[in-house]
């Protein structure tokens, strides 16, 4: 049974065949009710288009553009890696490799990493330690074994439980996300109450594997009510979500085309999610989160080009200048910069912050997660004599903690002479002090 088919190189002529000029085209397994058994993704070079075949539609897709219309296609099975090429006089080739042949490194060998096995190795050893047969293996938030419904529909399980091999490393870093999620749910848990669902927000959701994993872990593993919004520019991408959502009975998801900048919501969110929002969406989202009261925000920010663009003008202090003579130096310089002011910021409006390294979906290079959490508050006047004495012992912390983060903030800022955005909106808002320039 073939699991996925990918189709690239098409042939100039790809517009008068198939109706459309696409690039490439992406085909899996889908679990569905309905008899159409293949989800397919088509490509362009601005847009994509979904569709759906039965197993007969698919066949028939299958012989008439492999090799032909699209020069290489690359087909998966449970068991091997089949590759169809076709050159210009018309031959197709056909390549075929076993799986399990495949050269991968000895689970836990080489890593360097005393954890191996965890979220963080890059060596994707807890994916490999259960398809290997090796006797180490990690307990997943989401286990093997059981059918996730929307992991079925999304190509990641069989329908039987068993994680597909090329959707392990996706498979592993959804559950390395979700870790990052239960770590802070009960603290707001507490500072929510339970009288009402948590109330999530995820910007720039894209195709929302994360979502739908975050919405099944609460609601059926979890057995916490919540009501999720994913939120994306892209119509057809949302369309496509929602559709899903819909296929899944997933009660309590939604999905909503529109801009980070822009949105406004009646109902305050509990958590903001916001993952590779590009450049200052991140800090739009930062600052709804802030303006808000959400007592959780988990961001991975990406393309930080606000900061890389003003330290163009050549302002900053002396001491940076080895930072900024040359162009990489100067772009990672900037991203972790940005990153720094953001904590910053969220320190000083009241979060406990942690930067931490996350492994991103789509085979990208180790990136930063900000997780704020919103301090609770302090237990009043009410109570013994040793809890009043704690709770005005966290409140002098907070306010020390705060003052510090706007102090570093300012003299980094006045440094770079850089005048972030997320800065001038917590400003704007009242969510953050207006800080005195020198």
């Amino acid at each position: 049974m073939i699991l996925s088919a990918t189709f690239s190189k098409p042939v100039k002529n790809v517009e008068a065949i198939l109706g459309r000029p696409y690039t490439r085209i992406k085909i899996k397994r889908h679990a569905a009710s309905s008899g159409k058994a293949y989800f397919a993704e088509k490509f362009t070079a601005t847009q994509a288009f979904q569709e759906y075949y039965t197993e007969e539609e698919f066949g028939d897709f299958l012989k008439a553009h492999a090799g032909t219309t699209f020069k290489n296609c690359v087909e998966r099975t449970e068991t091997e890696i089949i590759t169809i090429l076709g050159n210009k006089n018309g031959k197709t080739t056909t390549l075929r490799k076993s799986i399990e042949n495949v050269p991968h490194r000895q689970f836990g060998s080489n890593c360097g990493d005393t954890e191996c096995g965890g979220a963080g190795c890059e060596n994707s050893c807890a994916g490999q330690s259960s398809a290997r047969g090796h006797n180490r293996t990690k307990n997943y938030l989401i286990p093997e074994g059981k059918p996730a419904p929307f992991f079925v529909l999304l190509g990641v399980m069989t329908a039987e439980g068993k994680v597909i091999a090329s959707k392990y490393d996706k498979f592993r870093q959804i559950n390395r996300f979700l870790e990052f999620i239960d770590d802070i749910i009960p603290s707001v848990m507490r500072a929510a109450g339970t009288s009402r669902p948590l109330r999530i927000i995820d910007f720039g959701s894209g195709k929302s594997y994360l979502t739908f994993a975050l919405h099944y872990y609460l609601k059926e593993i979890k057995k916490i009510d919540a009501l999720i919004t994913g939120l994306d520019l892209k119509k057809d991408v949302v369309a496509y979500c929602n559709k899903t959502a819909a296929a899944l009975g997933a009660e309590g998801l939604d999905f909503a085309a529109g801009d980070i900048a822009s949105y406004a919501d009646g109902d305050k969110a509990d958590i903001v999610i916001t993952l590779h929002a590009c450049d200052t969406a991140t800090d739009y989202a930062l600052a709804y989160a802030v303006n808000c009261g959400c007592k959780a925000i988990l961001s991975v920010p990406c393309c930080q080009h606000e900061l890389n663009a003003a330290l163009d003008k050549n302002t900053a202090d002396a001491a940076f200048a080895p930072l900024l003579k040359y162009g990489i130096i100067k772009e990672r310089f900037a991203a972790l910069a940005t990153d720094a002011l953001r904590a910053e910021y969220l320190e000083k409006a009241g979060y406990d912050v942690k930067l931490l390294e996350f492994i991103a979906l789509e085979h990208t290079p180790k990136n930063i997660l900000i997780r704020a959490v919103k301090r609770e508050a302090g237990g009043g006047t009410k109570g013994s004599a040793p809890a009043k004495r704690a709770s005005e012992k966290a409140k002098a912390a907070a306010a020390q903690a705060e003052s510090r983060a706007s102090e570093e903030a300012k003299a980094l800022t006045d440094a770079l002479h850089a005048e972030p955005i997320l800065r001038k909106l917590l400003q704007e808002s009242g969510a953050a002090e207006q800080e005195t320039k020198h």
